[in-house]
């Protein structure tokens, strides 16, 4: 995973898991990696994992099984959903509103390249 220095490592490790959640990857009630393993998946400290995990729970996205691991929130689809959706909207959006205003960008512009890149990324030829 490639770190950006504009955003805490462990909230960023936070995206991943949510990340991982939308893909479907990790599904609600079953056991994601432990604080050690994902820290050695991830190269970095265990001690970021379990400030991240500790994040997670707090918006009810993980939550914990004493001494059997952390697992997937059943409603951890619709949590991170509106959990990441309202980080994109107070930290991410204004830069690329203002962005757009700087180099003149139309939103209609933007619209044929959003269906583009998910044809690419996200859908799959059946």
């Amino acid at each position: 995973m490639d770190f950006r220095e504009s955003q805490p490592i462990y909230l960023q490790i936070a995206d991943h898991v949510c990340e991982k959640i939308f893909l479907q990857e990790w599904k609600p009630g079953v056991r994601i990696p432990s604080v050690r393993e994902l820290a050695v998946q991830l190269e970095v400290n265990p001690n970021t994992v379990m400030r991240t995990f500790e994040h997670l729970q707090q918006q009810d996205i993980i939550y914990n099984q004493r001494g059997i691991g952390y697992f997937v929130s059943p409603e951890a689809q619709k949590t991170a959903l509106k959990y990441r959706k309202n980080e994109f909207m107070e930290k991410d959006l204004p830069v690329l509103f203002r962005n757009m205003y700087l180099l003149d960008i139309e939103i209609s512009e933007l619209q044929s390249l959003n269906e583009k890149y998910i044809q690419q990324h996200f859908v799959t030829n059946k």
